[in-house]
């Protein structure tokens, strides 16, 4: 386990991340950029990376940059948008080849050193504009991405909890923005934002692979510096305290009705019940053994699907079922009673044992690819705190039958989402 020991070292406006593995064939770059997520920017940052993915200074085409990647036997490069809590994440991943299991000596840990240092700080410009014809594709794919979730109804009915759930909340922002702002953007005013989040962003950067971390460091330091900067906080005592819970139902043309219940947890990554909140959500609705799985889908036949997941950096837990439209008090009930239960303690140590072998075993699936490696060492980066991956494992098999009462007595039911099809109730 000590294969994911992490060297950081704080470098010229960015944080360096190493962790020397022989786990893996190739060696993975992952450069993360953090930011509070705002109404005036949330479009624009959503359009950067790929902006940015698409070429750059020296391959001014997606055919050139993607041909040089070919080049590298074959790297991987592509970029992602997410939310934890009210930070808005871009991650640029590229995944390159070991020298060392080749038989060409080229120093391919540079080179791929030297095409992320490419595309995240000579982008494809000219004047004081990124290219025009990039931009233009680019912001045609960002509608079409934000369309799909429109398209997607489990993905839209979720989205739609999280705004009625989080309004006025920046939580509440779209991780691809919003449509309407699209066309507003312009070569000129997207690379204004580009200095701007290259000036003010939180920057980490990850290297995993057979790698030394001292020539890490040496290559960084040559190919990579901005300015200093101390990163903007969001402010997280602003929690919603709502007296009653909403209850929202929405018509649209659907067969089947999408039921998503939203849970206020006030624990968050970084607590000391945490852990307890984890192995909670994982009796409750995480798996298929989870009572959510088996008395709202098996028993009762009520739901196409029914789980629940913890959004750890803003203290959400959401649940996501797919029902007849005709079920929709039945289903709630179940829901409710389900709840209840964890509160009352009606749960078997079996459940309890099953569940932490099973967290177990994800989080050892995720540590087994670099990028996933990444993810969980990240969540420290967002909660500001240090939690290694072997406290995390000891700190959850560690968890006790009352932790998670106590933890099921802090979990508030804040929003009930309802997407219904107009014969619903008839």
């Amino acid at each position: 386990m000590d294969s994911t020991a992490e060297k950081i070292t704080d470098m010229q406006g960015y944080k360096l991340h190493v962790i020397e593995t022989e786990k893996y064939k190739t060696n993975t770059f992952v450069w993360r950029m953090k930011a509070p997520l705002s109404n005036e920017d949330v479009t624009k940052r959503a359009l950067l990376p790929h902006v940015l993915q698409s070429s750059s200074g020296n391959y001014a085409t997606t055919t050139a940059l993607r041909s040089y990647l070919d080049e590298l036997y074959g790297a991987t490069l592509f970029v992602d948008l997410a939310k934890k809590g009210e930070y808005h994440i871009v991650s640029f991943s590229l995944e390159i080849a070991n020298e060392k299991f080749l038989s060409d000596p080229n120093p391919l840990l540079k080179k791929g050193f030297e095409l992320l240092a490419e595309i995240v700080t000579n982008p494809n410009v000219s004047g004081n504009a990124f290219d025009k014809e990039t931009i233009e594709k680019e912001k045609r794919t960002l509608k079409s991405r934000i369309q799909s979730v429109f398209d997607d109804k489990m993905r839209y009915s979720n989205v739609r909890l999280i705004e009625e759930m989080c309004k006025g909340e920046p939580y509440a922002l779209q991780v691809n923005g919003e449509a309407d702002e699209v066309d507003a953007i312009t070569p000129e005013i997207l690379y204004e934002y580009f200095k701007k989040a290259f000036l003010e962003d939180e920057m980490d950067l990850y290297v995993i692979g057979d790698v030394k971390a001292d020539e890490v460091r040496e290559i960084a330091e040559e190919l990579l510096r901005f300015e200093n900067r101390a990163p903007m906080k969001v402010n997280t005592e602003k929690r919603s305290n709502r007296t009653e819970v909403s209850e929202v139902k929405e018509e649209q043309d659907v067969k089947q009705g999408k039921l998503n219940i939203g849970y206020r947890t006030n624990i968050v990554y970084g607590d000391p019940d945490y852990f307890a909140l984890q192995v909670f959500n994982g009796i409750f609705g995480g798996f298929s053994h989870s009572k959510l799985f088996i008395n709202v889908r098996e028993k009762a036949s009520l739901a196409y699907y029914a789980a629940s997941r913890l959004e750890s950096h803003k203290g959400l837990m959401m649940v996501m079922s797919g029902i007849d439209l005709k079920n929709y008090d039945q289903a709630v009930g179940i829901i409710h009673e389900q709840m209840e239960a964890m509160k009352k303690g009606d749960f078997t140590d079996q459940e309890l044992e099953q569940t932490k072998a099973v967290i177990q075993n994800q989080i050892m699936e995720t540590v087994d690819t670099a990028r996933g490696l990444t993810e969980i060492l990240y969540h420290n980066v967002v909660a500001e705190a240090n939690i290694s991956l072997d406290t995390w494992l000891s700190e959850m098999l560690k968890v006790t039958k009352e932790e998670i009462v106590e933890v099921a007595k802090k979990i508030e039911l804040d929003t009930i989402y309802f997407l219904t099809g107009s014969e619903a109730g008839k």
